[in-house]
């Protein structure tokens, strides 16, 4: 509580569970919208997924947001490396 009263700021708590938790609901959500939209990279959706974007940018600290972008990029290409890596190992025991 401060001095001047109990006024509740609009940007999340990441150390409240329940903030964490509203965050990470809607990062999920909007996530499921990108996949939907076949989107890998958050922003490149257009208008696809306005509503649920809005909520996580609301519900999420901007550096978890660009914490979990980059997170969701990356297991993407992580994702692409080991498939072709499995197909290379299939493509050689078959010899």
């Amino acid at each position: 509580m401060g001095w001047f009263g109990s006024k509740k700021t609009e940007t999340p708590d990441p150390t409240s569970r329940q903030d964490r938790q509203k965050c990470w609901e809607s990062r999920d959500a909007y996530f499921a919208c990108l996949d939907g939209a076949n989107v890998v990279k958050p922003g490149d959706e257009g208008t696809a997924c306005t509503e649920v974007k809005g909520a996580y940018e609301k519900n999420c600290a901007k550096s978890w947001i660009d914490y979990f972008n980059k997170r969701r990029v990356l297991a993407e290409q992580q994702q692409g490396v080991l498939a072709q890596a499995r197909t290379q190992a299939s493509s050689t025991r078959g010899r």
